[in-house]
């Protein structure tokens, strides 16, 4: 019997409201959510049935049998393979404590279970793969409003002038963001896109600045200086919300945009033109402060900078800027009930020693990456136990190799998602989820103008012997024997739980697949938002008390960045819209579309090397070297050369994806503790490659 399934999408991070048409098990049509998208949905999104059909996916809980990477697997039961890892954290708990077990995740809506489980078992050591994406803007974020980088959205529909610094908006790719710009320019609003290369959003553009690598940070610098000298700026914002602008007028005071054009090697007039067109349209603009910005080692100071240029728009709580995303609280309900808030907090410090060693970053997830020093030395303790959940570090950040050599220090590792991932195929277990048009998720909140509860539905029964995360921990949970933190036996009986509070019921949600807790968007009083800001000052801080205290400054003098040595360009990476980084490159759809990354090389440096488009090349770091096909371009800058991230892939199971294209991050050797010291994102862009026309056979060579 045909019927529609209310649900959202998982085939990346974004989680797209989705319409499922269903008969019987079987899956007849996928589209973006018409009440929320229009029925848009992007390429990952509708590749979502191939997922379903694909056998190259972990079918049933797996072992290791042999050698960490040797790829021999023992299929067992889930009572099994939960007994396994209860035995071993068992060991590991009495041995070193419950602090010795760190838990990482994807981010998104649904974390409180997975921090409930970690949290419960009394380790403070929950994590995430932010620290190689938006570390950065959000501690930039925090250091200026108070608030981290999900403290606003930005109504772009409504504004007049988008600038994004290396933000592919059309190849992120959300589809309700992307539309907005659509629909911005449709209405005659302008886009300024900033980037090393162009782009599917460069194309779209209004103005494109192609800018040397690693000057973000001197652009934006001299679009503050511009905007100052002009008095451009919204005096009467400034003067009432925050503090420092006169050290900061001080301080930009020798970067002039004449400056900045020749830093980045663009042209004076037009960074001036901008400067006047914003000006004319302020406040109705944004400066998108980015996604990922672990790229430079002044990221966090230049993402700070267009957090600055935000504010002197006056662009905060106005249709067409910055708006305060809206809560259950502001519409009168009171919001979800929370599994995590429930368990008694851990008191131990924190491994990575973010919130203790390292004062001025944001505890919540902390940082990854400084797991690995604690592996290594036992300092401040051991770390023993890791569990993955949909989050793979080797493929997520610098050199593996490092990554493996302190992760031969643990006890356990643990793999849970829907994929087989490079750090699954290292892991002791594999536990398969559900791909999400099989599995149910719990209720969230989604913020916003008109905020919303939000819930994932199942649309067909599972294909093979996997479970959905709710089920998955509460039956770690029960293991461990901190079940009483998972008061469920059903996933019925869990959504009933979160929403007694709200007044709301599951059955709600059959109409449109959400909750809208607001007939209109809500606005708080622009002339009223003292008391919004979390600032050590309470207002919107040009210097940060924060980072003061932390002995950082504030306004760091600008350097420009190293040239690549002679015969050397600088490595950059980033996304397609067909897939989303390395989860979607063996799906069988996406694959077709794009079955492996090409090398970007600028045209006049490829006819120095004898490249020409198509040829494979070598690409070759300190102690690496990939192999991938050339793109010669003139749509690149000289100094650098890009690829797309998340090929290079070396799981046997994964047959498309097998060696198909080369890996950025195994390139990245020698990285992996190479962190921004007061944003601390890592420094993704920073490494040198020589490229060479390789000797090696084109196609795959059928006989020896």
């Amino acid at each position: 019997m045909s019927e529609t399934v209310w649900s959202m999408c998982g085939m990346c991070s974004v989680r797209c409201p989705i319409k499922v048409e269903v008969d019987g098990n079987r899956i007849k049509w996928l589209e973006g959510n018409p009440h929320l998208l229009g029925g848009a949905l992007c390429a990952k999104g509708s590749a979502g049935v191939a997922l379903r059909n694909d056998r190259e996916r972990p079918q049933q809980p797996l072992i290791r049998d042999g050698g960490r990477g040797a790829g021999k697997w023992e299929p067992v039961s889930w009572d099994t393979a939960i007994e396994y890892i209860g035995e071993k954290l068992d060991i590991i708990i009495d041995r070193y404590g419950a602090r010795a077990v760190m838990l990482s995740c994807r981010g998104g809506p649904f974390m409180d279970l997975f921090k409930t489980f970690i949290h419960g078992l009394g380790s403070p050591n929950f994590t995430n793969h932010d620290s190689a994406c938006g570390r950065n803007v959000h501690h930039a974020s925090l250091s200026v409003y108070g608030l981290g980088r999900k403290g606003f959205i930005y109504d772009i529909k409504n504004s007049k002038h988008l600038v994004l610094f290396g933000r592919n908006i059309f190849a992120s790719l959300r589809i309700a963001e992307a539309n907005q710009v659509l629909d911005m320019l449709d209405n005659g609003g302008s886009l300024t896109y900033v980037d090393v290369r162009q782009s599917l959003t460069g194309i779209k553009a209004t103005r494109f600045f192609q800018v040397r690598p690693g000057t973000d940070y001197a652009l934006a610098l001299g679009m503050i200086n511009g905007i100052i000298k002009a008095d451009a700026y919204d005096k009467e914002f400034v003067d009432r919300y925050t503090t420092g602008f006169n050290q900061l007028a001080s301080f930009v005071e020798p970067y002039t945009p004449e400056w900045a054009a020749k830093e980045c090697g663009i042209k004076a007039k037009k960074l001036k033109d901008f400067i006047s067109e914003v000006s004319e349209q302020a406040p109705q603009v944004i400066f998108h402060p980015g996604w990922m910005l672990s790229r430079y080692r002044d990221s966090f100071y230049a993402s700070r900078a267009i957090h600055i240029l935000n504010v002197l728009m006056g662009n905060i709580e106005v249709k067409g800027g910055q708006l305060f995303p809206k809560g259950p609280g502001d519409c009168g309900v009171k919001g979800l009930r929370s599994l995590d808030s429930q368990v008694p907090k851990p008191e131990e410090k924190r491994a990575d020693g973010v919130g203790w060693k390292y004062r001025h970053f944001d505890k919540g997830p902390g940082l990854f990456h400084l797991f690995y020093d604690a592996m290594l030395t036992e300092d401040p303790y051991p770390v023993k136990g890791v569990i993955c959940y949909r989050h793979d570090p080797f493929n997520c950040f610098p050199d593996p190799a490092a990554q493996k050599e302190a992760l031969d220090n643990t006890d356990l590792l643990v793999s849970i998602d829907t994929h087989y991932s490079e750090f699954g195929w290292y892991s002791d277990v594999i536990l398969p989820e559900s791909m999400y048009l099989e599995r149910d998720s719990i209720v969230a909140t989604q913020k916003g103008p008109k905020p919303r509860f939000i819930v994932r539905r199942k649309a067909v029964d599972p294909k093979f012997d996997t479970k959905p995360a709710w089920e998955i921990f509460k039956l770690l949970a029960d293991r461990m024997n901190i079940g009483q933190y998972f008061p469920y036996n059903s996933i019925e009986e869990l959504w009933q739980w979160q929403l007694e509070p709200t007044g709301h019921t599951i059955e709600e949600f059959e109409g449109k697949g959400f909750v809208s807790l607001a007939d209109e968007p809500i606005m708080y009083d622009r002339d009223n938002l003292d008391g919004k800001f979390k600032t050590p000052s309470g207002k919107i801080e040009f210097i940060s008390q924060k980072l003061a205290d932390a002995g950082l400054a504030s306004l760091k003098p600008y350097e420009s960045p190293r040239k690549a040595p002679k015969g050397n360009f600088r490595l950059i990476f980033g996304r397609s819209p067909v897939h989303a980084h390395g989860h979607t490159v063996n799906n069988p759809l996406l694959n077709e579309l794009m079955p492996e990354n090409s090398l970007w090389i600028n045209k006049r440096a490829a006819a120095k090397l004898g490249i020409s488009e198509g040829d494979l090349v070598d690409v070759i770091s300190a102690s690496s070297i990939g192999t991938i096909k050339a793109h010669v371009t003139e749509f690149i800058h000289p100094e650098a050369v890009y690829t797309v991230h998340g090929f290079g892939r070396q799981v046997p199971l994964q047959s498309r994806a097998y060696h198909a294209g080369m890996s950025d991050q195994k390139l990245q050797s020698g990285k992996l503790m190479d962190m921004d010291p007061a944003g601390g994102g890592l420094c993704l862009c920073e490494v040198f490659v020589t490229v060479r026309r390789s000797t090696k056979n084109p196609k795959r060579r059928v006989e020896l």
